[in-house]
């Protein structure tokens, strides 16, 4: 009888590209990039400025390609796994186990938060920037943050609205929450199903997860010759001024990072009870081709292989915390969205009072738990939370430039949060997971 596959037996599409160290070859195209980019700016004079204008948008193109692949097959890949982790429990373990976990992706989504809160009013990025000229549109009249009305009576609205009235429009919105709710629901009304019902819906899911992964493994073929490009396209548009005043931002932001992933061996030796540097040695081929890659939901195979087969992790638990986390527990882009609204309010000369930090700590963590696992996902949500403290959007131009370096520290550290999560549910869900289930399992992996 036929057998349900999980994503992990989808690793091998990517096994090739960490077995030829796609992260050396990205580094060498960040350093051949910016050499370039430096060659083609106008300050030095080389090249006419149209010419390198010209020049920059071909550049671009293979980092475009790259991410619209991604994006294309995202939401299929994310609809998939979703539901191959859900039929691997049954409904009892999904009620605790659902509940602990949000609980705890919100729990370390606001500790993130915190972390970037601290490093951004402490290292004061924005005021440096400010000193060299300000981001673009600065030099203008002060904005006033605005007023933030109404929101407790907004909550219920809030929480009403997190199941779609219309999945389609929230697929075609990119409304990466409001997919995840509906998947859930779905893969939750599928282990009702009898078996002759429930067969097809499983082998299609199947279907679509390898197509989905082998889209996947040509878009990452792209992914050295995306950072050489995007690279020298960035460094080639902006000053050099500028540009030293990013680097201390950037260096902000990934100190955020570092601290963020001390706090997950924290977790690990204190929680967890495992060594943490064992833990980060044995989930170094994740990190390194999320961090290749700049994309949590491109690397979700090679995630779950990983926490089955070096961390001990039941399948059960890894194939629904990993698909859900790629989506839901987005630590370290929601420490960056963070970091950049202070930076951007530094440089802009607005002062945050305690009920504005307050209020970025709450939208930062929904914000986060809807942001697409794409590259650039982050500063598309990024815009939602400048709103809402009255930041302009002039200075996202400038942000979006250097993003892709950032998106690679970021999802390093996302990965390795989910991957985090994994070890501590397994200790306390461990037990449940390995037990023999009942109902939808027992029907849908028959032996053979």
């Amino acid at each position: 009888m036929l057998r349900f596959r999980p994503l992990t037996t989808l690793a091998i599409y990517l096994d090739r590209l960490t077995e030829g160290r796609l992260w050396l070859k990205v580094i060498i195209g960040l350093v051949l990039g910016s050499g370039v980019g430096v060659l083609l700016n106008p300050s030095t004079g080389l090249v006419s400025e149209s010419f390198g204008a010209w020049l920059a948008n071909w550049l671009d193109l293979p980092g475009h390609v790259f991410m619209r692949l991604v994006q294309m097959v995202m939401i299929p890949l994310i609809f998939a796994s979703i539901i191959s982790g859900i039929v691997g429990n049954t409904s009892d373990n999904l009620k605790t186990f659902g509940l602990w976990l949000l609980s705890y992706f919100i729990l370390s989504t606001t500790i993130a938060i915190t972390i970037g809160l601290g490093v951004a009013l402490i290292m004061k990025p924005g005021a440096y920037v400010r000193s060299l000229g300000g981001l673009p549109n600065s030099g203008g009249e002060e904005l006033i943050p605005e007023a933030q009305v109404g929101l407790a009576e907004n909550i219920p609205k809030a929480i009403s609205n997190l199941i779609p009235n219309n999945p389609l429009e929230s697929i075609l919105m990119g409304e990466m929450l409001g997919v995840v709710i509906f998947t859930i629901i779905i893969g939750v009304a599928i282990t009702q199903l009898r078996e002759e019902t429930a067969r097809p819906l499983i082998r299609f899911t199947e279907a679509l997860q390898k197509i989905c992964m082998i889209v996947v493994s040509w878009a990452m073929m792209l992914v050295p010759y995306a950072v050489f490009g995007l690279m020298a396209a960035l460094v080639s548009r902006i000053g050099m001024e500028i540009f030293l005043g990013l680097g201390y931002y950037m260096i902000v932001v990934v100190t955020g990072l570092a601290i963020l992933l001390a706090c997950y061996m924290l977790i690990v030796f204190l929680v967890a009870k495992k060594n943490p540097f064992k833990f980060f040695g044995a989930i170094r081929e994740p990190q390194l081709l999320a961090f290749s890659t700049a994309s949590s939901a491109a690397v979700m195979p090679v995630s779950m292989k990983t926490a089955n087969q070096k961390l001990g992790v039941s399948p059960h638990i890894s194939d629904f915390i990993i698909p859900v986390g790629a989506t839901v527990n987005m630590d370290g882009t929601a420490l960056f969205q963070c970091v950049t609204t202070l930076f951007m309010a530094q440089a802009y000369g607005i002062e945050l009072s305690l009920v504005n930090l307050v209020l970025i700590t709450f939208t930062v963590v929904a914000a986060s738990i809807g942001t697409p696992a794409i590259p650039g996902g982050g500063v598309i949500i990024l815009a939602s939370v400048l709103q809402s403290v009255g930041i302009p959007l002039d200075g996202l131009i400038v942000i979006i430039g250097i993003d892709r370096i950032l998106g690679m520290f970021r999802t390093a550290v996302n990965v390795t949060g989910d991957l985090t999560a994994c070890l501590v549910f397994e200790r306390f869900f461990g037990a449940e997971a390995t037990a023999k289930p009942v109902g939808y399992k027992a029907w849908v992996a028959p032996s053979s």
